[in-house]
């Protein structure tokens, strides 16, 4: 536990410092269009790949193939450490986040330069349909839609019910769903200060074709993001 805090500690001084460097580039880059920050948001990934690896000991390893292009990829989310792997996992990812990260100065100026979907969770339909919007907009570009549908980081072994979102998005898009297994809450715990070392597990479920009732969809996909809790 000592090596851990020490590993924990160094990695917090190390990477966020590397980080506000990177994060102040990827806002210069704003201007120059949204390839630019592609370029500098993959750049942040990898920093952050690296320290986990060498800091942390902490990898991934991805089961199955990540689709790359127009499809909506539902991911379990146990940890802050997804949010930036999905960065370099996918190539282009349209990541649907809450409002408020896409409000933060800064960061939120470069998120939604990036492609983020916004999504405000207090103002109900109005909400859905701006994120279906924004949604629609990234498929046309060709890139995959990023959804965590619980809604939330998630403790291991939880398995709430789905949100409704992504079934809005799934009607509405006509996209197969491509559920993702995340294990990486138990190697960096919400809210803990300690990272332990180890390997964060990704698992490509069987798509969900378009087209099917909405019980089907949310048993398959309820199904297949806990692969890890069964």
């Amino acid at each position: 536990m000592a090596v851990a805090a020490l590993r924990s500690l160094l990695f917090l001084i190390i990477y966020y410092s590397g980080s506000v460097i990177l994060v102040l580039i990827a806002l210069a880059q704003v201007p120059r269009g949204q390839a630019k920050v592609e370029t500098a948001a993959r750049r942040w990934g990898r920093w952050h790949r690296f320290c986990a690896h060498h800091i942390l000991g902490i990898t991934s390893h991805v089961e199955g193939a990540l689709p790359q292009a127009q499809a909506i990829v539902a991911l379990k989310h146990e940890s802050h450490y997804e949010t930036i792997e999905l960065l370099i996992l996918f190539d282009r990812p349209a990541v649907v986040m809450k409002k408020q990260l896409t409000d933060m100065p800064i960061w939120g100026l470069i998120a939604k330069a990036h492609g983020a979907i916004p999504v405000d969770r207090e103002n109900g339909a109005a909400a859905l349909r701006l994120m279906l919007r924004a949604a629609k907009s990234a498929v046309k570009a060709g890139r995959p839609v990023v959804i965590y549908p619980e809604g939330t980081r998630i403790a291991p072994g939880k398995s709430p019910a789905l949100k409704p979102g992504i079934i809005g998005l799934y009607k509405v898009l006509n996209l197969p769903i491509v559920p993702v297994a995340v294990a990486s809450g138990r190697l960096v715990p919400r809210g803990g200060f300690i990272r332990f070392p180890g390997i964060v597990k990704f698992k490509v479920g069987e798509a969900i074709p378009p087209g099917l009732e909405r019980a089907e969809v949310e048993a398959r996909l309820h199904h297949a993001i806990n692969a890890f809790n069964r």
